[in-house]
């Protein structure tokens, strides 16, 4: 296992890697969305300050497009369900 200040380099660096969200992170890791969140803007800004900047980039564009992403989840949604009938 890693400590809380391993957790939040690997989960920013995972994020970078993958062009992730907090949600897939999340579950990439075993953990709640409030802790990738916590560990992504409070423990990251004290442990590396140049990756956090990164992941604040990140989180910015995530959170323009989350709409996009939210819509089209409901879209597939729907389209799964009506394949299903």
């Amino acid at each position: 296992m890693y400590t809380n200040d391993d957790r939040a380099v690997r989960i920013a660096v995972f994020m970078l890697e993958n062009n992730s969200t907090v949600r897939k992170a999340a579950s990439v890791f075993g953990v709640s969305k409030s802790t990738v969140h916590k560990d992504i803007t409070s423990r990251l800004k004290s442990l590396d300050k140049p990756l956090y900047r990164q992941i604040e980039k990140l989180m910015e564009i995530n959170k323009k497009e989350r709409h996009i992403r939210g819509g089209l989840a409901t879209r597939l949604k729907y389209i799964r369900e009506k394949e299903k009938d």
